[in-house]
């Protein structure tokens, strides 16, 4: 499987057009934790979100903002979700767009807002208040994609951003998120900021596409946020480019980004990766590679590179509806080494748990069924998943 780069050797820019204001607003210790990504002029504009049933503000108020196409800005709060906050906090939502907007000179519906963090608190308005009374007009000094996508770290280890280019336009995408991670959706919080210029129907088409393979795909603990936000603002201002071409790049981007929030998931210490083919369908394949990625008895297994095979075939077994599923069509690998079916002596076993202990494990699965196939990106489950999380708030 061809790897896409993570974090680029020198600091990525923003695409031209747009700047970053980034803040510490005092939510939490003295970390920058307020950004806001705006565009010189109107951007066309595509996002999903979370179909969590607990969904926060500021989702509720950005599927209203960007569900006419376009947007100018996007705006994150860190440390905080302001969600299950009643309607202070949707109020609370809403005053930080109107001030954001004032300070833009734009329409409020056309700034999208996305927050992390703690559920169950309020907002701290005075402290947000105080710091959108001074927010200037954009252009903004940085164009650090780097610092911008530190701003949007909560528990992450790392910031997380990728870049593509496609004809004489560039994509670039930042990404939060390591905990609470099952899409339904989406996930966690991505942004993706283009000069291509593209209609906003066919970047809708285009992106949900590129993030059914890509964030819909990923999985650290099977858990759906109820903030998950992922958007692309377009401003158009490198002229057009071929869709085709940019789908692809996009893609490159956002699986880029996918890789790089399951190997930070909370914990971890590799990447898991598992392929199902010979499916039904996508949609078994993509089924069965959740059941076995989202297993605790696989990912420990993996995380200890204990070669415990056989938890592979429980994962596969237990999608108990997929009756299609026959036992002696299946064929399990890790790396190029067929476990199933097999009888794996000491060397072969040996073998296999050297494949485990590498930094990224891979877990093939053919159902001999049809030619369905989807691939699948998580991490490891370690102990100190459990201490990040039993000490998140306190």
């Amino acid at each position: 499987m061809p790897d896409f780069p993570t974090v680029a050797p020198k600091p990525t820019q923003l695409p031209t057009g747009f700047t970053a204001h980034i803040a510490n607003i005092g939510i939490k210790d003295d970390t920058t934790d307020f950004l806001v990504v705006a565009s010189s002029v109107p951007a066309s504009a595509a996002a999903v979100f979370t179909r969590s049933r607990f969904a926060g503000p500021s989702v509720t108020l950005s599927r209203r903002q960007v569900a006419d196409g376009r947007l100018q800005a996007a705006v994150v709060i860190s440390k905080n979700a302001n969600v299950a906050t009643g309607p202070q906090g949707a109020a609370n939502a809403e005053a930080v767009v109107t001030g954001v907007a004032r300070a833009l000179g734009c329409p409020e519906g056309d700034i999208l807002l996305a927050s992390t963090g703690v559920i169950g608190r309020q907002y701290p308005m005075e402290r947000i208040d105080a710091h959108l009374a001074t927010l200037a007009a954009p252009p903004y000094p940085s164009t650090d994609a780097l610092a911008a996508a530190t701003a949007m770290m909560t528990t992450d280890t790392v910031p997380k951003f990728a870049e593509a280019t496609v004809g004489d336009a560039r994509i670039v995408g930042l990404a939060k998120g390591v905990g609470m991670i099952e899409p339904d959706m989406a996930t966690m919080i991505a942004l993706v900021f283009t000069d291509a210029e593209i209609a906003s129907a066919d970047l809708d088409r285009a992106f949900r596409q590129v993030v059914d393979r890509s964030f819909n795909s990923l999985s650290v603990d099977t858990d759906t946020s109820t903030s998950d936000t992922a958007a692309i603002l377009a401003n158009g201002l490198a002229g057009p480019v071929d869709l085709d071409a940019f789908t692809e790049a996009l893609g490159e981007v956002c699986l880029s980004l996918t890789r790089q929030l399951a190997r930070d998931g909370e914990g971890a210490t590799k990447l898991l990766v598992v392929t199902v083919g010979g499916a039904r369908d996508d949609v078994q394949a993509k089924r069965v590679a959740k059941s076995i990625l989202n297993s605790p008895l696989v990912k420990t297994a993996v995380h200890g590179a204990d070669p415990n095979w056989g938890r592979v075939a429980m994962a596969v077994g237990k999608c108990a509806d997929d009756t299609d599923i026959v036992e002696e069509r299946v064929v399990i690998r890790f790396g190029t080494q067929q476990v199933f079916p097999g009888d794996l002596d000491e060397a072969g076993l040996r073998l296999l748990a050297a494949t485990m202990a590498a930094e990224e494990v891979h877990i093939d699965v053919a159902l001999g069924i049809g030619v369905g196939a989807w691939t699948v990106y998580g991490c490891d489950l370690s102990d100190q998943y459990i201490r990040i999380n039993a000490d998140y708030t306190t």
